[in-house]
Formats: C-alpha cells, sequence, structure tokens
C-alpha cells in the first residue's frame, strides 16, 4: 500500500505487532469459505493473513484513501462506508449471492463472522447497532480499549459494571481473549486494548430490545443513587406493580434481574 498518515478524526491506530497478528488469527480460525466481514481493515494487517485463510474477504472502510488500496485486491469486496450505516443482513445476502457464481464462499454457511479493529471513539455505538443484526451473526472478535472490554465482560457488584454490561450480556456469551499493548499500533494509543470473542447465545430471552435499552439507561442514569430515585417513575409511568427491589443501586442488579423486569414491562403493554 501507499503510505497513509493516520487520521485522528477516525481514531486510526495501525495494528502493526506480527505477533500480536498472528495470535489474533489464532483466535479467529478462519475457515475457507467462511462469510467473514472485517470492520475497519485500515492497512491490511489482519485483512492478508484472514485472506489467505478463507479465500475471499469482505471488508468496510471509512476512509475512501484505504478503501481505493484494498479495492486493488482481488480477494476483498470493499464497502466503503460508516459501518453504522451497513445493513448486514443485506451484506450476508450479497455474499451468499456471490456464492452462486464463485468457489470463496460457503453457500451453506448460514451467518457471518465478524472482525476488526474498531475505532475506540465509536466503539460503543457499533456494537449497539450489530446487536440489531445478531441473528445472523455466528461471532464477533474485536480489538477494542481494554476497559471498554472489562465494561463489557464485568459482573454485578463491580466498579466496571454498566448499561453496556447488561446490554452485551443479555445477547451474548464474552470473553476477553487476549491482551495488547499500545506499542503493538503505529501510533500507540494511550491506552491498553485486547480481544473480545462474542458468541451469540442460542437461546436468549425473547423481549422487547427498545423496553430493555430504556430500562437500563434509566436505572444506570445515575449509578450512585438507589433506583427509586431514577427508575422509579419510570415504573410508576410504564402502570408497573411488581416486587423488583427499588432499594439498590443499578451497579447491584444482576442481568437476568433486568431481563424479568423488562419482560413483565412488556407484558402490562399487552394486557
Amino acid at each position: 500500500m501507499n503510505i497513509h498518515i493516520p487520521r485522528k478524526r477516525f481514531g486510526q491506530h495501525f495494528l502493526t505487532d506480527k505477533t500480536i497478528i498472528d495470535d489474533i488469527v489464532g483466535l479467529i480460525a478462519p475457515k475457507a469459505g467462511q462469510m467473514m466481514v472485517e470492520i475497519g481493515p485500515g492497512l491490511a494487517a489482519l485483512t492478508q493473513p484472514l485472506v489467505e485463510r478463507l479465500g475471499h474477504l469482505t471488508v468496510i472502510e471509512l476512509d475512501r484513501d484505504l478503501a481505493v488500496q484494498l479495492r486493488l485486491h482481488n480477494s476483498l469486496d470493499v464497502i466503503q462506508s460508516d459501518v453504522l450505516n451497513v445493513d448486514f443482513l443485506e451484506v450476508k445476502q450479497s455474499m451468499l449471492r456471490s456464492a452462486k457464481s464463485t468457489d470463496f464462499v460457503d453457500a451453506d454457511a448460514h451467518k457471518l463472522r465478524i472482525v476488526g479493529n474498531l475505532p475506540y471513539n465509536i466503539s460503543t455505538p457499533i456494537l449497539f447497532h450489530l446487536l440489531n443484526f445478531v441473528d445472523v451473526i455466528e461471532d464477533q472478535h474485536f480489538m477494542l480499549q481494554k476497559e471498554v472490554i472489562d465494561r463489557m465482560v464485568s459482573k454485578a457488584d463491580c466498579s466496571d459494571y454498566s448499561r453496556l454490561s447488561v446490554m452485551m450480556q443479555w445477547r451474548y456469551e464474552m470473553e476477553n481473549v487476549l491482551f495488547v499493548p499500545p506499542k503493538s499500533f503505529a501510533p500507540a494509543p494511550r491506552v491498553d486494548s485486547a480481544i473480545v470473542r462474542m458468541i451469540p447465545k442460542a437461546n436468549p430471552p425473547q423481549l422487547n430490545v427498545q423496553t430493555l435499552s430504556e430500562l437500563v439507561r434509566v436505572a444506570f442514569s445515575q449509578r450512585r443513587k438507589l433506583m427509586r430515585h431514577t427508575l422509579g417513575k419510570w415504573l410508576d409511568d410504564k402502570l408497573y406493580q411488581g416486587d423488583f427491589d427499588l432499594h439498590r443501586r443499578a451497579q447491584e442488579v444482576p442481568v437476568e434481574h433486568y431481563i424479568e423486569l423488562a419482560l413483565a414491562v412488556d407484558t402490562i403493554k399487552c394486557d
């Protein structure tokens, strides 16, 4: 590729550590014919070893200059777009259509594998965006700021436990699988990074995602206060008359309790 100067507005930090790259590829374990999408391929440090094993790869790149360079690779399908505007269901359908005319994609593979070094400044919106398409996703492996992953996997009663913890744990089994130090990037970020593995749960509770999202947002809006000051009013407005204990702080409530409450609130709507 041509020399590319990292752009701060895109949150660009390019992975350069060959050992870390090999470790990540080993964790992802790509196999020929799998339908994989890479978010933010950048200078293709991870892209190249992935496509060598897959045979074909779809990448999503916002930076126009990088997208031009990536299109020179015959085994890449390049989507030049903000990932928050990408419909992953359409991406899957497009890849399956391509399978009719090429051997690169396994037409019997029904779900997408998503990987990427996510821009740290918009990583949380990307994670929430992907929740909309979780039914067509087999797994996700993402490079993220380590403190974000700490929040994603945190349990109740821990300082890292947050709205993100609840919303991700409702739908995914997650694991922090690799620590990545700042020196692995150019330019080096000022924070530690890590790789998270996210596997959609096979039989998650069937609930209204909007209800759970709003409920948890309100609960954590003033996390140091007892929830009777925040969530209490919200539940009164929903005509909830159950026995959910509001004399707790949001971070003291396990994920399953939030799920049960969301289901109960949705039942009220249906009555």
